[in-house]
């Protein structure tokens, strides 16, 4: 049974840069940061987020968006990592889809696995240091590279 469930979804521009994104808002945020923007994903409600809800959602999107990112599920990390995978083994080289998770804890999970990510946000919400678009943030935005995170967190400052 899953412990994930989404609120909702929308096609996003500015949470990934050059992506087109489908950005999934996932439930049970363990975090509750002060000053959240969306404190209704505190709770358990939603819908359960499977394979068979992400297959319906690229076929209904895959063409539009470049990249799905999954915003939270810090709750069920390695749910997030399978479909992760999931979404990287189902894509097809003529469309492929990247990947990226926004999390809210400061450092992934031990034994983690970052290959079928593209981008990973790191980080709780820190009201007076704000969020990505701040110099001053203490959130991160990572490129995955070679199993590396490279910060472009510097994208978000104009």
């Amino acid at each position: 049974m899953t412990k994930l469930k989404y609120t909702d979804y929308d096609i996003v521009f500015q949470e990934i840069p050059d992506e087109v994104t489908l950005a999934i808002n996932l439930s049970n945020c363990p975090n509750k940061c002060k000053g959240c923007h969306s404190p209704q994903l505190w709770g358990d409600i939603g819908q359960p987020l499977t394979e068979e809800v992400l297959t319906s959602l690229l076929d209904k999107y895959g063409k539009a968006v470049t990249c799905i990112c999954f915003m939270g599920g810090d709750a069920a990390p390695k749910e997030i990592q399978h479909l992760a995978k999931y979404l990287h083994q189902s894509t097809t080289s003529t469309n492929p889809v990247k990947v990226g998770w926004y999390s809210g804890k400061p450092k992934l999970p031990e034994g983690f696995d970052m290959q079928p990510f593209q981008y990973i946000k790191l980080g709780p919400y820190t009201e007076s240091l704000g969020g990505l678009k701040s110099k001053q943030t203490n959130q991160r935005l990572y490129k995955v590279t070679n199993n590396r995170l490279d910060d472009i967190t510097y994208r978000f400052w104009k």
